[in-house]
């Protein structure tokens, strides 16, 4: 296999220019970001999106410049938590300028570029089959678009929400080869703590990114009647003694978190005296004392 510059003639398409301009404009947008920090589960449906949502909005709440990169291409959720699926997309000769929330933070997602809610992602290829077989290196390719072209400008915190899986960090680790940390999001339960040992071991063993700490939600209940803190799930281990590393927090179960994340609401500006908003707030806390150590 020849590399972009062995080949001898590219058709008049410069490949070898585009590639090299991209990779120049991802390098100047990152050099404003203080600090960057990824999301990830390696289980679907624990709430990561939510969490991501939510702990940006505390750190903005916090007086910090805060953006979010919604990297689940294909399933995009951000933008609705957030409240700005109904922005339009203003495109500079800078580059193109994200979406801001209520409270300020800057968001750029897939969803903010489908033209209907049931539009799926189809990648361009001469059939969908190529388009699969490619899907991989088609991700990171909108994914390096989105932080290289977004005009982000300074930020203090740059979140990436990605999606399932253990195998999405290494597309993260080679687009920022600085990556400040990794924040893994769990529930209480023995299946959720089998596949997110997988992402843990890729981030820590194989990749070497430092892992700021858990985060586990849906921790637990309060129960209506009498108060009681009850389990929603099975696991009887700990986050502490399962993965071998630090709890930034347990965050209840709270209806009220999964209504605002409907309405593209913030939750903790709307209910900030709740058991679910005060654990946020501190797992926000605990993520810039990381930063500051």
């Amino acid at each position: 296999m020849k590399s972009y510059k062995e080949l001898p003639d590219d058709a008049g398409s410069n490949i070898i220019g585009q590639v090299t301009a991209q990779a120049n404009r991802l390098t100047k947008r990152l050099a404003l970001i203080k600090r960057t920090v990824a999301i990830m589960s390696g289980k679907g449906g624990v709430g990561k999106s939510a969490v991501t949502a939510n702990l940006a909005t505390a750190l903005t709440l916090a007086g910090y410049a805060v953006g979010i990169v919604d990297a689940d291409i294909n399933g995009p959720t951000i933008a609705k938590m957030m409240g700005v699926r109904n922005a339009t997309l203003e495109y500079t000769s800078a580059g193109v300028k994200p979406a801001i929330s209520s409270l300020g933070t800057k968001i750029i997602s897939m969803d903010l570029l489908l033209s209907e809610d049931d539009a799926p992602v189809l990648w361009s290829a001469h059939t969908q089959k190529d388009a699969f077989t490619w899907r991989s290196t088609m991700e990171v390719g909108a994914l390096r678009e989105f932080i290289g072209d977004t005009e982000w400008g300074e930020l203090d915190y740059l979140l990436l929400d990605l999606p399932p899986g253990s195998d999405r960090l290494p597309n993260v680790a080679e687009l920022i080869p600085n990556l400040g940390g990794v924040i893994v999001v769990t529930i209480p339960s023995e299946v959720s703590h089998l596949i997110v040992k997988k992402s843990i071991t890729m981030a820590r063993d194989i990749f070497k990114v430092p892992i700021i700490g858990v985060v586990e939600n849906m921790a637990f209940y309060v129960c209506k009647h009498c108060g009681e803190h009850e389990p929603l799930f099975s696991a009887e281990d700990t986050p502490d003694n399962t993965f071998q590393l630090t709890t930034l927090g347990k965050i209840p179960f709270d209806p009220k978190l999964s209504h605002c994340n409907d309405n593209g609401t913030p939750y903790i500006y709307e209910y900030p005296e709740s058991l679910a908003s005060a654990a946020i707030i501190e797992i926000a806390q605990k993520i810039q004392d990381f930063f500051k150590a």
